[in-house]
């Protein structure tokens, strides 16, 4: 899976301020990662606010990205629940032909045991018609998947190719990677670690704050993989103070305000989420002029 090795961005969907998904403004922030040299997409994950969408949404949301792209970079689609049987009926009913593989996320909620986890990706890998990334991410899900069990769905199904892993720990992330077959990927889903990651032997990363600064974070994750380290750590330390800033008040708040600033979209979101205070929102406009963002 070679294409999804390097940067993807976890696409946000823009709103107007009457709350309607605002397709004009996808349409440039799909152009602007497009034209900044990011290595693939990914439509409808946690970044999207997928989880207030309705059905209808997420096809206009779809739609909207694959005319945008218009076959430029791959695309990856999030395709997950709590409720195994929905994603089950998800993907044998859903069109994927546009894309290149689905994220799914492990099962929030329920708090499953971690075989309760791997029956969920074993009943999906066996209807899934395309390759399947995993989604780790704790601090959302309340469920840490293991890497025993991560190695052990990727030993078994061939189809399962790579984690988006979120847990935001370090060493978890190289127990992954010490112990993990030899084509499976691991994706940093943590952009303060996508670095580390990346030297320890990850693959890329899928971010939120490559969104507002494609160029330069594609570019770090480049010189990473390449191993040209103080490079890399340069830009790295260029936009940390950023990082921190779009993840204060909430994802994606931070990063619709970067939007905002750089004139690409609204930075409305919906509730139970609210827009960052504006003393935030004042700093992350300061630093966004001050990092000349193009």
């Amino acid at each position: 899976m070679q294409s999804l090795i390097g940067t993807g961005v976890a696409l946000v969907t823009p709103f107007k301020n009457d709350f309607s998904v605002d397709v004009a403004a996808l349409k440039r922030i799909v152009d602007f990662q497009v034209e900044n040299k990011i290595e693939y997409l990914v439509v409808l994950g946690t970044t999207a606010e997928s989880a207030t969408l309705s059905k209808a949404e997420k096809e206009l949301v779809i739609q909207t990205v694959i005319e945008a792209n218009k076959g430029r970079l791959p695309l990856v689609l999030g395709v997950g629940s709590n409720n195994t049987a929905e994603v089950v009926e998800e993907l044998k009913t859903s069109d994927l032909s546009a894309f290149e593989a689905i994220l799914s996320v492990s099962p929030y909620y329920n708090k499953p045991t971690q075989e309760g986890i791997y029956q969920h990706f074993k009943a999906i890998a066996e209807v899934s018609p395309k390759p399947i990334i995993l989604y780790n991410v704790p601090g959302r899900t309340s469920s840490n998947m293991l890497p025993s069990t991560v190695i052990r769905l990727a030993q078994d199904f061939k189809n399962i190719v790579a984690i988006k892993e979120a847990a935001g720990d370090l060493v978890q992330a190289m127990q992954l990677i010490q112990h993990k077959p030899k084509d499976f990927l691991v994706i940093s889903g943590d952009d303060m670690i996508a670095l580390p990651m990346v030297l320890a032997g990850g693959s890329g990363v899928i971010s939120v704050i490559a969104e507002g600064c494609p160029k330069d974070f594609s570019e770090m994750i480049r010189l990473g993989l390449q191993r040209k380290v103080d490079e890399a750590y340069a830009l790295h330390y260029r936009y940390a103070d950023l990082i921190d800033m779009i993840f204060e008040q909430g994802n994606p708040a931070g990063i619709k305000e970067v939007f905002k600033s750089l004139g690409l979209s609204e930075n409305t979101v919906r509730l139970p989420l609210v827009n960052v205070n504006q003393d935030l929102a004042d700093r992350i406009k300061l630093i966004v002029k001050n990092l000349n963002i193009t």
